[in-house]
Formats: C-alpha cells, structure tokens, sequence
C-alpha cells in the first residue's frame, strides 16, 4: 500500500472515519466436540433412515439403489476409518447420498466442491431440503455454513484505507494493451468503491456473493485482503468486526461446512488451520482436486507486481533498499521482453536468473530493515501487507533458482494485455495429497468421471494414495472405491457415434471434411446441438458455416455472457450453443433444448500446456510412455465430462458425436477412452446417427 501521506485520493470521495463502521460482529461460541455429539444423538437414525426421509420429503420421490448403496458405504468407511472413491453417474443423487451419512458423524463434516454451481447447489437447494426432512429424526434442525477464502469477505480495515490507494495501484492491476489507464476509470472506480461504504454499514456477512448488483475485480481488490496479507484479528483495529473471522466462527459451530478445492488446497498447504476440524471430508467433483492443489501451490513473479509492492514498502525503507527492488523488477521485465514463452526445459536463461538473483537478495534487505510488528506500530496493517508480498517474492524467486527436479517453469505471455510472467508450480501434487490430505479424517472422494478405462487405478494416484502394482484396482492400502453406477438407461438414450471415415485431424480450426459432417448432423435434427470444440478458431469456424448454410439461431461463447448464452439455448428450441473448454462441464440442459452433442476432435492436452508436457517428459525419461500415462489420462477425463452434457434426466434421449476417428481407429487407447465413457449404444455408421436424429426431429 502506498505511503498515506503521498498517496491521491482520486477514487473514493474524502476519507472517512473507522467509526463509521464500528458495530457489533456476534460471534458464536465455540462448541467442544462432546457438547456436538450430544445435539448430534437423535434416536440413533442412521445415515440409510435420513436419506429415506429427505427423499420422501420430495413430491414423488423415490429410492435409488446406487444413492443407497453409497450412503451404506460411506458409513461403513467412517466406521472403518477407510477412504473411499465413489463413482456416481448423473442423475444418482449422490450429494444426498453423502449429505445424509455426513449427518451421523460427530463434529462438523467438511464438503469441499470444484464449482459454484455445485456449491450453490448445496446450499440453496439440498441441504434445506435435507434439514427439513430429517429434524422430525434428528430432534433438532442441523445447520450448516459456507467457508470461502479471506478475500471473499469486505475487509473493514481496507475499506477504511481504499481512498488513500494509489491509482496504479489498482488500476494497472490488469493492464491495458497500452499499458495505461484513463479518468473515467477511475471515476467508475470510485462510485464503486462509494457503494461498498454504504453496503458495509448494512451486511451482516460481508460475502461478495451477496452484493447485488456486484462490482468489478479491481473495485473489491481494494476492500478485500488477501489471507497472506492479513494481520490477525489481535492486531487489527477492526478485529472484532472481522466478517472473515465470523465465518469461520459459524462454520466450527456448524454440522456440514461447505467449501471448495482452492480453499480446501491452501488449507492443506499452511497446516490445517482454516478449515475446521473434521473427522469426515467429502470431496465432490474430486477429479478436480489435484489441479486445483497445482493451481494454489503454483506461483509468479510479474514487473508490475514488484513495482507495485516497492511503492508500498518505500515508506517503510532505506533509498537504496527500495532502490534495489526498482533494478530487480527492471531487470525482471528485460528478461521477460527477450524469453519466448513456453516451458523452460534448460533452466532459467541468464537474464532471469540474474533477475530472481537481484530480487531474492533485494526482498531479504527489505525484509530484514521492515523488522517484525510490534504491539504498539502505529500501521501494523500496512505493515503486514508489505512484509507479506515481499516474503512471497523473495520465496518464489528463491524456488526458481533452486531449479529443483521437482518444480515445472515457463514464461507465460499475452499479447493483448502485454502481461509477462514467470511461472513455477510442481510437476507432481501427489506427494502434497497423500502427506496431508488424509491424515486423522476419512476422506470420501466422488464425482461421476473417477473411472478411466473401468479402472479407479489412474485417479487413486492422482489422489495420492496408493496403488500396489499387483493390487486389485478396487481397493489399496487404507482405501476401497465402488462404481454404484447410474440411473440412466444409456443404451436406450442415447447413440455414441464416431465419424470413423472422417481423416485423422491434423492441422487446428474446423477441417472442411469435419464441418459437413456436423452440418449433415444439425440439420438433421433441426438445431438443438451443444458443440463442444478444441479451440476458439474451430467453434468460429462452425458457427460461420451454420449461420452461412442455415436459418438456424447459432450462439457462440465469447460473443454474450455465458449464462445469457445457456439461458437462450434452453429457452430457444432450434438453437444451437459452441463453444470451448468452459463448455464442456458448467452446461446443465436437461429435456429437448439438447438432443446433440458434437465434439470435434479428442482433447488431449496441447504440446504448449507446460506441466502437461513436463509430466509427460518426466514419464518418458524414467522408461515410461508420457503420452500413456499422461495425456490419455487428461483426454479421458475431458470426453467423459462433455459427453456427459447429453444425458441429464431419465427423459432424455440424444446422440453424442464424436469427429474425431481416432476414437475408432486408434487401437492402443481407442478401447481405453470408449470404455471411460457412459455404456452408450456405439456406432460408426453416419446414417444411423443423421436417421436417430431425424427421427428425434419428427418427435
């Protein structure tokens, strides 16, 4: 943060005072285990008799064998302090199946999700139902909670500092192509900031998610902190009205917590300490999780970001110390203008490794002159945000030149932002995972692509949990998995069709051959068709030749908000919807808006994708295939996930087809990819598809 008395104070009207927003947080008092399992002993109902309840409390509700099957097993997995993966197809109503159990088990019961939609889901819709349904059984009304990270919560203590930031502070946060800014920015900056004043002194949670209508990234950027940044609700002036405190204060005091995998990650990776103590972890959509374990141990130095953080800490330096951040950052973006992007497979190049040199021993001065915060520091916030960036410069760049086998660098650029950056994340969470994601708590792992070529295997290593090479690949050390299947009849709705005649793709966009067949495809059906595509320039390609050949209403991601361009696809019953990687698991369009699915070749990592290609060189230099055990793996997951898209209620009825032969053709991972997918009715005959879906059409 810049020094209060230089700083402008262009973009929030005149400072106001901390007493503006003083008030009284109640935090709730804090439970002792033995006091929850009391509340928690309702007549001994189990986790089978709760999920009864919830799903007769539903108009017309039935029983599932698969849902019960897995809230049986889920108990007997706590009770056998084993881990569990479950694969559980849609439409079995698996987080009934594991909200249920998560009801027995004593002290609060941790669900952790990929998306907001799932975690919406919960919230809104299944837990509600399932507290309702299950007080009559329970004696009382479970509750429940939503744990996010720190940054999602108004932080006071910014907020009373957010007219004092600097411009470029915030404003150069994400550059402009021309790398400047202009005043009415800055003016719509303000008026944004000015709503957040008065939405303070009226939230109760301070969660963005209820801000209504929101405000952009840059505006919340300057009332949100970072948890890295934080400097403990002891030494804040605003520690007692702390919104991110009080929810984790709700969240030790409720049965279930929900929360997601970048938390959950940060979590693990810092000791355990913001996620409540649990006995039960339930991780759905858990195919997600190692990415999302890479993501938050993955980090970057930018220029812009040394630039910024040596204006913060220049109030608190030497000239020369702050002088010494100034070269290294200069010297960081010289390096960056002359490295091409993409993986560094020799090492750092002399320029940025001189660099992270000049800015590791120029953080550690800073560092050592800032010195520790004392009780009586007139600014300890300010002081922590600026120790607190500058310890995490000086840690990457001291990663980076380590250059240990174990972390993957590249430099990322973009040239329509300009940004440039240095990367390093690990080439493996494995490890992560197995140290600290199942010690002392049962960890139930679910989602309804765990399987791939029929095996749990591939996942459960993923996971970190492991796989004796002679062990049945149902179970392991500690863990057992169970496939309960899916309601859905997918031989009787639906066809998997692979354009085996078509060419082997080669060259990117949409290859002519590829674009008649899904032309043939669309207008036998008459619209009604999610295309899931490999890049931006294949999904163009085919909607310029539908909306060219067509009368048809063609939509294409990028052109509107996704969920304008959804909501239109469901309501609009010839419509068609391309687009790209987003696509292929945020789209829930259950009924007849989508009888077709088209993905336009396998989507297999890109050789540009730099841990991708990192892992799989790591493979191939111990003797392995990398393409094998790496981007097979990551292709079968993805197709899995799109042609999923098709088949959401017991309704439905549709084709997926695949453009890609080598789905056929491919004899070495053909058969492994065809049987990570849901029992569809198989064929490669084009008419049989194009005459299924005209029958489809005169339906």
């Amino acid at each position: 943060m810049p020094d209060r008395d230089n700083a402008e104070p262009p973009v929030g009207g005149p400072a106001v005072s901390a007493d503006r927003y003083r008030r009284t947080v109640t935090l709730p008092h804090t439970a002792s285990l033995t006091s929850r399992t009391s509340r928690r002993s309702g007549g001994g109902a189990t986790g089978t008799d709760l999920l009864a309840a919830a799903v007769t409390a539903v108009p017309g509700g039935a029983a599932r064998p698969g849902q019960q099957e897995m809230t049986t097993a889920i108990e007997a997995a706590v009770s056998a302090r084993e881990h569990l993966l479950v694969q559980a197809g849609t439409g079995t109503g698996k987080s009934l199946a594991y909200l249920a159990p998560a009801l027995t088990v004593d002290g609060p019961v941790v669900v952790s999700t990929a998306t907001l939609a799932l975690q919406s889901q919960l919230v809104d819709h299944d837990l509600p139902r399932l507290a309702d349904a299950v007080e009559p059984l329970l004696g009382r009304r479970p509750t429940f909670a939503v744990l996010k990270g720190r940054h999602h919560y108004l932080c006071l203590a910014r907020l009373d500092n957010a007219t004092e930031e600097e411009p470029g502070d915030t404003l150069f946060d994400q550059p402009t192509p021309s790398g400047t800014t202009w005043l009415g920015e800055a003016g719509r900056l303000g008026r944004q900031v000015q709503r957040l004043r008065d939405w303070a002194e009226k939230t109760d949670t301070g969660d963005r998610d209820e801000l209504d209508p929101g405000v952009d990234d840059q505006a919340w950027r300057l009332v949100s902190m970072p948890a890295r940044e934080c400097v403990g609700a002891a030494r804040c002036p605003f520690g007692a009205e702390c919104f991110a405190d009080a929810s984790r204060a709700r969240a030790r005091e409720a049965d279930i917590v929900v929360t997601n995998h970048s938390l959950l990650a940060v979590d693990m990776l810092a000791g355990r300490h913001i996620v409540p103590p649990h006995q039960l972890l339930v991780v759905d959509e858990a195919h997600e999780l190692a990415d999302r374990v890479s993501s938050a141990a993955q980090a970057e130095l930018v220029p812009e970001l040394i630039d910024r953080s040596t204006r913060r800490a220049r109030p608190l330096l030497r000239p020369e110390t702050a002088e010494a951040l100034t070269t290294a950052g200069d010297a960081l973006a010289v390096g960056l203008a002359e490295a091409p992007a993409g993986r560094l497979t020799a090492g750092l190049p002399a320029p940025l490794q001189e660099a992270c040199t000049l800015l590791d021993a120029a953080t550690r001065a800073a560092l050592d002159a800032i010195g520790e915060i004392k009780a009586d520091d007139p600014d300890p916030v300010r002081k922590q945000q600026v120790k607190a960036v500058l310890d995490e410069l000086s840690g990457t760049a001291q990663r980076l030149l380590d250059e240990a086998d174990h972390d993957v660098a590249w430099v990322e650029r973009n040239d329509v932002t300009g940004r440039r950056a240095l990367v390093v994340a690990p080439l493996s969470v494995a490890g992560t995972l197995a140290t600290h994601l199942y010690e002392e708590r049962t960890v139930v792992a679910t989602s309804a692509t765990l399987t791939l070529g029929g095996r749990f295997d591939s996942v459960a290593r993923a996971l970190g949990l492991e796989v004796p090479a002679e062990a049945p690949v149902t179970s392991g050390p500690g863990w057992q998995s169970l496939d309960v299947g899916s309601p859905f009849d997918y031989a009787r709705q639906g066809i998997l069709y692979v354009a085996a005649h078509l060419p082997r793709p080669s060259a990117s966009g949409l290859p002519d051959a590829a674009g008649a067949e899904l032309l043939g495809l669309v207008e036998a059906l008459g619209g009604r068709t999610l295309g899931l595509f490999s890049s931006r320039r294949a999904a163009q390609q085919a909607a310029e030749l539908l909306r060219a050949r067509t009368d048809l209403p063609v939509l294409l991601q990028g052109e509107q908000a996704l969920p304008l361009l959804v909501r239109r696809f469901r309501e609009e019953q010839s419509s068609c919807l391309f687009g790209v990687m987003s696509l292929w698991q945020g789209v829930d369009v259950p009924g007849d808006a989508c009888q077709l699915v088209v993905i336009d070749r396998l989507p297999f990592p890109r050789p540009d994708e730099p841990l991708a290609a990192a892992r799989a060189a790591a493979v191939d230099a111990d003797g392995g295939s990398g393409f094998a055990a790496v981007s097979v793996p990551i292709a079968a997951v993805r197709l899995a996930q799109g042609v999923g898209r098709l088949i959401r209620a017991t309704g439905d009825r549709g084709v997926v087809a695949v453009l890609d032969s080598r789905l056929e053709t491919a004899r070495g991972y053909g058969p492994f990819l065809r049987r990570s997918l849901p029992p569809f009715w198989y064929t490669t005959r084009p008419d049989v598809a194009r005459g299924a879906l005209e029958r489809l059409a005169r339906a």
